[in-house]
């Protein structure tokens, strides 16, 4: 056995005898990787998308069917898509097509809520239902071996749904509950203000139900909708997976060939209004420590011509953490996790949107940089590194899209219901690679419009208002119940006479209880002041503004031991009040009352 001395004597000359030569290899390996990290790796050759070819047919009742064959997996998807979504809802009930889709899996003719879900649980299958502006799908997934059984829940719940009472009144109030919950997402008050200025009479400017709405919704009134709108001829049934084609077809016709046809004719939507100006549009939310901002105007509808030009040129703007919003407002600038852009198509119209979530100091340079990169992709061609960037970025990651069930089958769908080319799927790469770069700036010219763009952004408006002038003399101002905020008054009879008052006023909680709380507002010779009363604490007022027939007042008060700012908005009708009380970093608490026959 060698001594330990004699170890380290030949370890000492095996690195004496190699350093020399360790060294210069090294060195270049070191030279040789940092090359390596500087140069991408050359694309692959794009390789063919193998798409088993769907077999289509229609039933005589009108109900489209569409079969995909792919045994790669013991596995089935089913879609059962009908061209209603929430667009269709009554202009009185929104949120209608929403309530119906969500009650279909909670009870039908020969099975309850429960037992319709543990049935799902025991398949180890997928079953829901969904709607959106344009369609509502009811999707069922599992191992083929439940495949008949699978396609037997969905027509039960799809054609015999009962909407039980019981169940509806769950419904409703965890409705209400998420109603609550939105309000406290910058995001949602964003899109909402943003798809009223955008869409205007169109139903496309509906993005939620109200809590007025969702106590009006009756099981007589879903039952009424669902007669009329899920019919056949409204309709297509899409399945891919390991089928046998020959079987399944017998299957659907013994359970949708009794379905009865019904008035499919599609309904006509007013066009959005034409935007002629810039102008913001501001969601005052007090304390707020971010500012929201999205910058829109119209698009194209999903069927339009220019819808792939459109895309590489999104892709360009903000469609990827590459582009040129993120690689400005976040890698350079440093205002925020991330900016994008995004390209909504939907039946009959759409919008073109760049939005990001900054800090409330950089408000305005960050307009500065969107507005600096929406006038540089009009004006300026886009560079054949971006566009050859762009092009393989989608033509890449399509094909990923369509390797799962889910995802053929949502291409299938949509293919469907927006009335897309048979060929679609198949064309899709060819469609993107032959985008010029002028077909870029074309569009770019013509729908990135900065001028007539609308600004909305969520924030505290005290704290972003003189950062935010410089970019329109028309700046709306609204509270995160979306009521409009007339300019501030300072405090004359006229403007406040009102709003003067005791109000007994209840405040709805998260959890659904109603707080009761006393609000006082007084006049003197300085204008408005006043007071809240209840069970949490009080608190005197800071200030009160009057708003017109409104009012908005700030104070501090005590809560679980923490000192907390909030804002009360309120608007009067007569003698009844409703309004929003903001609290940081929660959900605003929506709030109704009455004014006290005498005042203090």
């Amino acid at each position: 056995m060698l001594q330990r001395s004699h170890l380290i004597a030949v370890a000492l000359l095996a690195c004496s005898a190699f350093a020399p030569f360790s060294h210069a290899q090294s060195s270049n390996a070191m030279n040789q990787t940092e090359d390596f990290r500087r140069q991408p790796p050359p694309p692959l050759a794009p390789r063919p998308i193998n798409i088993p070819q769907p077999f289509e047919t229609t039933l005589p009742n009108g109900l489209q069917v569409v079969i995909v064959e792919d045994r790669r997996l013991p596995y089935v998807t089913y879609r059962l898509a009908l061209r209603t979504g929430t667009a269709h809802d009554p202009k009185d009930l929104p949120g209608l097509t929403d309530m119906m889709a969500t009650m279909l899996t909670e009870g039908t003719e020969k099975r309850t809520s429960r037992q319709i879900a543990e049935e799902v649980a025991r398949l180890g299958a997928q079953l829901f239902a969904g709607a959106n502006s344009d369609y509502t799908t009811v999707s069922a997934a599992g191992l083929s071996i439940y495949g008949d059984r699978l396609l037997e829940l969905i027509s039960d719940v799809a054609l015999h749904a009962t909407f039980p009472e019981n169940e509806l009144a769950l419904v409703k109030q965890n409705t209400k509950q998420a109603l609550i919950a939105q309000r406290a997402q910058p995001a949602f008050l964003a899109n909402e203000r943003l798809s009223r200025i955008l869409f205007g009479e169109h139903p496309y400017s509906v993005i939620s139900a109200t809590p007025q709405s969702v106590e009006a919704i009756t099981r007589d009134r879903i039952r009424e909708f669902h007669r009329a709108r899920f019919v056949p001829n409204n309709a297509v049934l899409i399945v891919v997976g390991d089928v046998q084609r020959a079987q399944l077809l017998k299957q659907i016709e013994q359970l949708f060939g009794s379905w009865q046809k019904g008035d499919a004719a599609s309904v006509s939507f007013p066009a959005p209004p034409t935007r002629t100006e810039r102008a913001i549009y501001l969601v005052d939310r007090p304390g707020s420590q971010q500012s929201n901002i999205v910058i829109a105007d119209l698009g194209i509808a999903r069927t339009s011509p220019d819808y792939f030009p459109l895309l590489v040129m999104n892709t360009i703007l903000g469609g990827t953490p590459s582009a040129r919003l993120f690689m400005n407002l976040r890698e350079s600038k440093g205002y925020t996790y991330g900016a994008y852009s995004s390209l909504d198509a939907r039946r009959t119209a759409g919008s073109l949107r760049a939005s990001a979530e900054v800090r409330t100091p950089v408000t305005g340079a960050s307009l500065k940089e969107f507005f600096y990169e929406l006038d540089r992709i009009r004006n300026e061609a886009v560079s054949d590194e971006e566009l050859k960037n762009a092009k393989s970025y989608l033509a890449g990651v399509f094909p990923i899209r369509l390797e799962t069930q889910d995802g053929l089958i949502d291409q299938l769908v949509q293919i469907k219901m927006y009335g897309l080319p048979a060929d679609y799927l198949q064309t899709y790469r060819e469609r993107v690679m032959a985008v010029t770069k002028e077909d870029v700036q074309r569009v770019a010219r013509q729908y990135v419009a900065p001028d007539r763009v609308a600004i909305v952004i969520v924030g505290d408006g005290s704290a972003i208002m003189d950062q935010i002038k410089p970019y329109s003399e028309r700046i709306e101002i609204y509270d995160s119940a979306g009521n409009r905020k007339r300019p501030a008054t300072a405090g004359g009879a006229s403007a406040s006479a009102d709003v003067v008052g005791t109000w007994a006023v209840d405040v709805l909680a998260p959890n659904g209880q109603s707080i009761p709380v006393t609000l006082v507002l007084e006049r003197d010779a300085n204008g408005l002041r006043g007071s809240i009363r209840s069970q949490l604490g009080d608190a005197a007022f800071k200030s009160v503004t009057a708003n017109g027939n409104g009012f908005e007042a700030r104070s501090t008060m005590m809560l679980q031991g923490q000192e907390v700012e909030l804002t009360v908005n309120g608007r009067v009708e007569g003698d009844r009040l409703n309004g929003t009380i903001n609290i940081p970093n929660f959900p605003p608490l929506s709030f109704t009352g009455t004014r006290a026959k005498t005042s203090p």
